[in-house]
């Protein structure tokens, strides 16, 4: 043992002392500068080693035996020296590059019989203890010939030296690894928290040839928290109640050690209206680089994706294996139910994390559906009467639906029974188009977000609603069918679909709807006719529940060209005496007020029961009624109408009797008024021409004008028709006396 280093004189190196055999007590030498050089001879074999010492704290340092316990590389890295302890060193707070295992004397070799721990601790998990290009030298075997010695390759069968790596603060936590042997080190060790335990045991009859090791410890720089509650090591179960509305959560593949056979599971849970997403922004999948137990087949470690709350083979999505398949990243799995199941096992282990390394991100969408969905479609729905005979409705809710390279077309059906004689009242409260590539101007034809309302019972006259619809029309715009079904479709631009409406809160548009018309209006539509009549109730309440909804019936009566319409309302019986509740209401099409309206109130006169509606008026050839109810159970009357054709009138005020039609089309004239009804509506029982019978004018069931135009032509009939009656009747009779009597048997037969 000399003072001095490699550049030191070797006449100025002092020598400290020499010694051979054992040792039997502590020697101690004391150098006089910062450097120390021990040869060591075996057999004519020589190796020398420098120790180094920072004079700046000390002068003089004590050497025990041939190591010191200040060995020349990183002297400030190595820790704190736990008291009373050899070789027991405490690390805190470790970063890359801060902290360094070493075992005594590296890089030199390490004496015999240590038994030494390093307690290891990060800020942040997961601690990773590495080799960055050094040897890793820990052995131990004892040779006659230290020449010949062969080397042992790194192992996990340890008869001799080793080092054991704990995941925890202490041995009493799970045991990672133990290791020994001479080489690279392969694979770097990472722990499940912030705190690995490494105990290094060296024999006591070592060889003095094995230099021992030299560790970095750091962190996993890429870990999360991840928000779910787990169950043990990696069993997770993630719900929608800990992620915000429209927001993504994340988990990540393990990072960490975990030993052979380990299964993980992933549970993601909605809402029951709820269906989940989950897609890998990172996805890589690497051969086993540090496997704890080597497998030779196929698929040593895989992932799979159900479509359920668990494992159930037939609901399979997608199966990842580490030897063949492709990372898949950027792709959308997403449940047709409210839960999500994903599965990792490994027939392996590892030292350092997975094979299949995944960054996994989730989300959950609101899945409600307005109406019944309709299978094999996208986004259709299907609202019928006797489901709910009125709600909401609107654009969907999942917006998952606009992330596409497609258009996105939604069809919302309403549907009633034939013989229900039902509309559909649509009222849109509110849309929001967004972003447009094109403009709105041909609604129907041109490619633009937009709404197309389609009434099979009205010959084509589509309604259709864009953004510039919105411009020149109020909302809500009410759109009635003609007949007991009508579709609504939503058109949305694959251009811009997600840019504008994906995870957007505001729904494209909102609506409502009502099958109105109830059975006990009867049927919707009426053909036009010279006269006719609106019976209400068409059936018995009770029949159709009549009785226990609000009834709205709406009637579209045709008209016959350049024709008038006298509309008269009999027998009316309402049972509110309150025009708000119970109401007749009369319009004429494309206008929001109507005409005219019907109700009971104690100020109702007969005039107000009755209206002409000229032919000028009537362009679209159609009245649309509407009757209101709140009591509709209650409610009875009758509505009369007649068609009158307008004739024209002298200077002096007389009908141009010129003008007259036809014979049969309008051969009498309304006493009183310029306008004339077919010959057959007169004196038919009901009274066709406008006019009060209490008044002046008289109309055409006048029992004056009935005498004068039937009671010559009723008597010669009556007459007719009895005398043929009575001649009918007599020789009836005779007959059957005569053949009475030739039956009649003699009375001296008995």
């Amino acid at each position: 043992i000399m003072d001095g280093n490699a550049q030191t004189e070797v006449s100025n190196r002092k020598n400290l002392g020499m010694f051979c055999g054992e040792i039997e007590q502590t020697r101690t030498f004391i150098s006089e500068t910062s450097f120390v050089k021990i040869i060591f001879n075996v057999n004519n074999f020589t190796e020398e080693t420098y120790f180094s010492f920072d004079s700046r704290v000390e002068q003089q340092k004590e050497v025990y035996g041939r190591f010191g316990p200040n060995p020349v590389l990183y002297p400030y890295r190595r820790g704190e020296v736990v008291p009373g302890t050899y070789c027991e060193r405490v690390f805190t707070d470790c970063k890359l590059q801060s902290c360094f295992v070493q075992s005594p004397g590296y890089p030199s070799v390490y004496p015999r019989n240590l038994h030494c721990k390093y307690y290891l601790n990060t800020r942040m998990p997961f601690i990773k203890l590495y080799i960055e290009n050094e040897e890793f030298n820990v052995d131990g075997q004892r040779c006659e010939n230290p020449m010949m010695c062969p080397m042992r390759p790194l192992s996990t069968n340890c008869p001799f030296d080793f080092i054991r790596v704990y995941d925890g603060k202490n041995e009493d936590a799970a045991l990672i690894g133990t290791f020994c042997g001479m080489g690279r080190f392969p694979h770097s060790i990472i722990g499940s928290g912030q705190d690995v335990m490494v105990e290094f045991v060296s024999s006591p009859a070592g060889p003095f040839l094995n230099t021992g090791f030299h560790f970095n410890v750091g962190n996993w720089p890429g870990h999360v928290e991840s928000s779910g509650s787990r169950n043990g090591t990696c069993d997770w179960v993630f719900s929608s109640d800990t992620v915000e509305r429209g927001q993504e959560s994340i988990f990540l593949s393990l990072a960490h050690w975990y030993p052979p056979g380990t299964s993980c599971s992933y549970l993601i849970r909605g809402r029951a209206d709820e269906v989940v997403r989950m897609y890998f922004p990172s996805f890589r999948v690497r051969p086993i680089e540090a496997p704890i137990r080597p497998y030779d087949g196929d698929c040593g470690e895989t992932l799979i994706i159900y479509d359920s709350d668990r494992e159930d083979d037939a609901r399979i999505m997608k199966m990842f294996c580490d030897t063949f398949s492709r990372p898949l990243e950027k792709h959308d799995f997403i449940s047709s139910g409210s839960a999500m199941f994903v599965k990792f096992e490994s027939r392996t282990g590892s030292y350092d994390g997975s094979s299949l390394y995944y960054w996994a991100q989730y989300d959950f969408f609101n899945n409600t559906h307005y109406g019944k969905p309709v299978e094999d479609t996208l986004c259709d729905e299907l609202f019928e009467s006797f489901v709910r005979p009125e709600g909401k409705f609107g654009s969907p809710l999942n917006t998952l639906l606009y992330k596409t390279d497609e258009d996105v077309l939604c069809r919302y059906h309403f549907k009633a029974p034939r013989y229900q004689y039902r509309r559909i009242l649509l009222t849109i409260n509110s849309t929001n188009f967004k972003h447009n590539d094109d403009d709105c101007m041909d609604c129907l034809n041109d490619k633009v977000d937009k709404l197309k309302i389609i009434d099979p019972f009205r010959n084509g006259t589509n309604v259709c609603i864009c953004d510039n619809w919105l411009a020149g029309n109020r909302l809500p715009p009410s759109i009635v069918s003609n007949g007991p079904s009508l579709t609504l479709e939503m058109h949305v631009d694959h251009r811009h679909a997600m840019q504008n409406y994906f995870k957007s809160t505001t729904p494209i548009f909102e609506g409502t709807y009502k099958f109105i018309h109830s059975p006990i209006c009867g049927p919707t539509v009426i053909p036009a006719s010279t006269e006719g009549n609106i019976i209400y109730p068409k059936y018995e309440p009770y029949v159709y529940g009549g009785y226990g909804e609000d009834v709205h019936c709406i009637w579209e009566l045709r008209v016959k060209q350049d024709r008038d319409v006298w509309l008269y309302v009999d027998q009316l019986d309402f049972s509110l005496n309150d025009c708000s509740l119970e109401v007749i209401e009369v319009f004429l099409p494309g206008r929001d007020r109507p005409e005219f309206t019907i109700c009971e109130k104690g100020d109702t006169v007969d005039e107000s029961k009755a209206n002409i509606l000229k032919a000028r008026d009537l362009t679209e050839g159609a009245i649309i009624i509407h009757f209101k109810s709140s009591a509709p159970g209650h409610s009875n009357f009758k509505l009369t109408w007649t068609e009158l054709f307008e004739i024209p009138k002298n200077s002096d005020g007389t009908v141009m009797t010129s003008k007259l039609m036809a014979p049969g089309e309008c051969e009498f004239v309304c006493p009183g008024q310029a306008a004339c009804i077919h010959d057959d509506l007169v004196c038919n029982g009901v009274r066709n021409c406008p006019g009060n019978s209490s008044g002046a004018a008289q109309h055409d069931e006048a029992p004056e004008i009935c005498f004068s135009r039937t009671g010559s032509k009723f008597n010669y009939v009556a007459l007719g028709l009895g005398a043929a009656g009575g001649t009918v009747v007599a020789v009836a009779v005779i007959i059957l006396v005569c053949r009475n009597c030739r039956k009649r048997p003699d009375d001296n037969t008995f």
